[in-house]
């Protein structure tokens, strides 16, 4: 019995130390769970941080270039209104009037004079995808408009052309008629 009883108490110390060897590495292991999650928590806080950085960023960015974009509208409108009231008065007519005495511009000067004051300037990387739709299709319409004027211009000139050859072949034939009336009359006039 004693032996027994012995066996027992050793048995009974052998499951009381494993049993705190499990709690011990329960222990560990809730710590480390608990490290984890904070770990976590404070990884998900930075990037939540660096999320908002970020969008502030493009907000910030976006109102700095509509500003831009007002600025500039506001100092295109600005110039314009100066040259139309430039325009309306003597001064515009002065003006004109300059240009008109300066030097002559060669061909290319001219197609580069007037293709800078066609030519608008297009920044597409600041514009939404309404805008550049709209965009797009404003730049239709002015080729449309160019392409038709350019039809029109063509045909005039086709036009004015055909009346040029038709008023050459009328001089030669009056000068024929001239030739065969002789010298001194003059055909129609009356004297």
């Amino acid at each position: 019995m004693e032996k027994d009883l012995l066996e027992l108490h050793t048995l009974i110390d052998v499951h009381f130390d494993q049993r705190k060897k499990d709690e011990e590495e329960l222990i560990s292991l809730k710590d480390r769970i608990e490290n984890r999650r904070s770990e976590r928590a404070e990884i998900h806080r930075v990037r939540t941080e660096r999320e908002k950085d970020r969008q502030n960023r493009i907000a910030e960015e976006r109102h700095r270039k509509e500003d831009d974009e007002a600025k500039k509208k506001a100092v295109d409108d600005l110039k314009k209104k100066k040259v139309l009231s430039g325009m309306g008065n003597f001064g515009g007519f002065l003006a004109k009037a300059e240009t008109r005495k300066g030097k002559r511009l060669t061909g290319l000067e001219i197609k580069k004079k007037t293709l800078g004051e066609r030519r608008k300037t297009l920044n597409v990387d600041t514009m939404r995808e309404d805008a550049l739709k709209h965009e797009a299709q404003e730049m239709w319409n002015s080729i449309y408009q160019l392409e038709s004027e350019k039809f029109d211009h063509t045909e005039y000139m086709k036009h004015q052309k055909y009346e040029i050859i038709v008023l050459l072949n009328r001089i030669q034939h009056a000068q024929k008629f001239k030739k065969i009336l002789g010298k001194g009359k003059v055909a129609g006039r009356w004297k």
